[in-house]
């Protein structure tokens, strides 16, 4: 019988058969579980799983399904449950994640895990198995965040919310913060992703993880980018072509770090975005760590680059202002200015900056108008009165019941709380948090703490910058992992100089050459990153950077060479309160729990 085919020519190889071995594990046979968490908080250190979802998929169709509530041992924060639906009432009888964990496994057990955003859901979940002493299991595991980048464009889709993508695919169930229907949306997009992939000629599991994981073209055309950088620690910069700067970081070694980003562990899509515009890269060598976190702020600030996330809202703070006029108010504001008036914070948000005035409103009777009040105006009978007065909170000012002497005192008190004794304010908010759980609605009692907590928080942040600021020059020295230090020369919260000191030198030349050669900086002087004027702290430096400083300064080992000021803090202010922070929103016994022992 003649063969189908003809023989190679003289010289060529012998054609050979694959094996099913080399095809791989076909995407059509394959057994997903795709899994959703809902929690109290982003991180496993210091948050809980509330919710779990489960779909478990092969070829399309739907294999089964797992759901449950889960205790998380802890009050659930207001902003979860607005986000979520998920009430402590919800969570009173659900099982704990221990006992809810085997159940899971078992349904996920030889299958590979898919989740939308997967760090964070395999995150808490491996967490949860090394709490509990489960061992855990090797799953495979595939992100539906990084399959979308690489699958689909700028043109198709604006981002890879999971939201997004449910309606891009058509989803038949919707995302709504809650695990199940998650969990469902995302068997829709994870379908709607493989579908994409046979274009690019993968149809194995094997293809898919390396598919999600090689490097794109752009960034195998940039790997020269990295090349003659210094492994120093430093600051660097990505620049276009007409010098604009795209994105800045810092990092302990400035060649590593730039060459990862033209691998495939770089899965960033706005940074792959960024690699494929980028021309240059610009380093900075710093002398220290310190040095270069600060240097990385203040470019951002001043650059304000595109792909930096943090520049894109630098003014994002928010500050509570007692207003200087005739009858200060509390107001909140994005700025401060030199203007006579009282600043606490920075806070983190609007929100935050709300609940802070609230707990204070609990303390000081001051007016909660917003009209700005003026004796002409109160003599004319202009003014609008409100029914605070006639519940108590108010001395209605407004209508001439109180007078600017009889009003300044209540202005003295919230002046006196502001700059350095809370108490007060701690004492206003236990008074109706004990009252509000012995009548079991702990709800409400949990919404004060939380206002109670938001003002500590921005006053015992206040008060550690203010401390910093005042200090008109500031050195002190770090050990570093040569043998040697790190030396800082800190001036009004501002970092003027930074330096070394070799292994076994002697220290005292070294300190005076850094000192002598270190930045003049002037009390009250504000920059770009957002600075704190003489109004609020008095401060040389931005927020942002004196807290570097003082998480640097707070390192084990640190050792103050020479202080030109007093670097303390009040006597009664918010820093003694930490320790009550920390047990107020520690995880507790769901019995504990239930009977508020959060509150205290």
């Amino acid at each position: 019988m003649r063969s189908a085919h003809p023989p190679p020519p003289d010289g060529a190889p012998a054609g050979v058969q694959g094996t099913l071995d080399d095809l791989g594990t076909p995407l059509a046979g394959l057994t997903f579980v795709v899994v959703d968490l809902e929690t109290t908080g982003g991180s496993p250190a210091d948050a809980a799983i509330t919710e779990i979802g489960a779909v478990k998929v092969r070829g399309g169709a739907v294999l089964g399904e797992f759901a449950t509530l889960v205790d998380p041992g802890g009050p659930i924060p207001p902003f979860i449950t607005a986000l979520t639906g998920i009430t402590e009432q919800m969570v009173y009888a659900a099982p704990r994640i221990e006992a809810v964990l085997p159940a899971f496994l078992e349904f996920a057990r030889g299958c590979v895990l898919v989740a939308h955003n997967a760090p964070f859901d395999i995150g808490f979940l491996k967490a949860a198995c090394a709490a509990h002493g489960h061992p855990w299991p090797a799953f495979p595991v595939v992100d539906t965040v990084d399959l979308a980048r690489r699958v689909l464009g700028k043109d198709e889709v604006p981002n890879c919310k999971l939201q997004t993508l449910a309606r891009f695919f058509r989803a038949e169930v919707q995302p709504n913060h809650r695990a199940l229907a998650d969990a469902r949306a995302t068997v829709d997009v994870l379908h709607g992703l493989i579908g994409r992939l046979g274009a690019f000629g993968v149809t194995s599991f094997e293809e898919l993880r390396g598919f999600a994981k090689a490097p794109t073209p752009e960034q195998r055309r940039k790997r020269h980018l990295a090349d003659g950088l210094p492994g120093a620690p430093g600051v660097y910069l990505f620049e276009d072509a007409a010098g604009e700067v795209l994105y800045v970081g810092k990092s302990g070694d400035l060649r590593a770090r730039v060459r990862s980003y033209f691998t495939g562990s770089e899965t960033r899509g706005r940074v792959r975005e960024m690699v494929g515009i980028a021309e240059r890269v610009r380093p900075i060598v710093c002398a220290t760590g310190l040095e270069a976190e600060v240097r990385e702020l203040r470019l951002i600030a001043a650059h304000k680059p595109r792909y930096n996330r943090r520049s894109k809202f630098p003014e994002r703070a928010s500050w509570l202002k007692l207003t200087d006029e005739a009858f200060p108010r509390l107001s909140v504001v994005t700025a401060c200015q030199d203007d006579g008036a009282v600043y606490l914070g920075p806070l983190s948000s609007r929100r935050q900056a709300e609940e802070a005035r609230a707990a204070l409103h609990e303390a000081v009777p001051l007016r909660q108008c917003t009209q700005r009040l003026t004796l002409k105006l109160i003599e004319a009978g202009k003014a609008a009165g409100c029914a605070l007065a006639e519940l108590g909170r108010c001395g209605a000012p407004c209508e001439g019941r109180q007078t600017p002497e009889e009003y300044a005192v209540h202005a003295g008190t919230a002046r006196a709380i502001i700059e350095g004794d809370v108490r007060p304010v701690v004492a206003a908010a236990q008074v109706r948090i004990d009252r509000l759980a012995a009548e079991l609605r702990y709800e409400e009692a949990a919404a004060q703490r939380d206002r109670l907590a938001a003002f500590v928080r921005a006053a015992a942040r206040g008060q550690r910058l203010a401390a910093l600021a005042r200090c008109a020059q500031l050195v002190a020295a770090r050990p570093a992992f040569d043998g040697g230090w790190e030396l800082a020369v800190v001036r009004h919260g501002r970092l003027a100089a930074a330096g070394t000191l070799p292994p076994r030198a002697a220290p005292r030349p070294y300190v005076d050459a850094l000192i002598a050669t270190a930045e003049t900086v002037l009390p009250g002087r504000t920059d770009a990153a957002g600075g704190i004027p003489a109004g609020a702290v008095g401060a040389g430096a931005g927020a942002e950077e004196m807290e570097c400083v003082l998480r640097w300064l707070a390192a084990p080992g640190v050792r103050l060479v020479e202080l030109d000021g007093d670097w303390t803090c009040p006597a009664h202010g918010a820093e003694g309160l930490r320790r009550w922070l920390d047990n107020a929103y520690a995880p507790v016994e769901p019995e504990g729990r239930r009977s508020g022992r959060p509150l205290r």
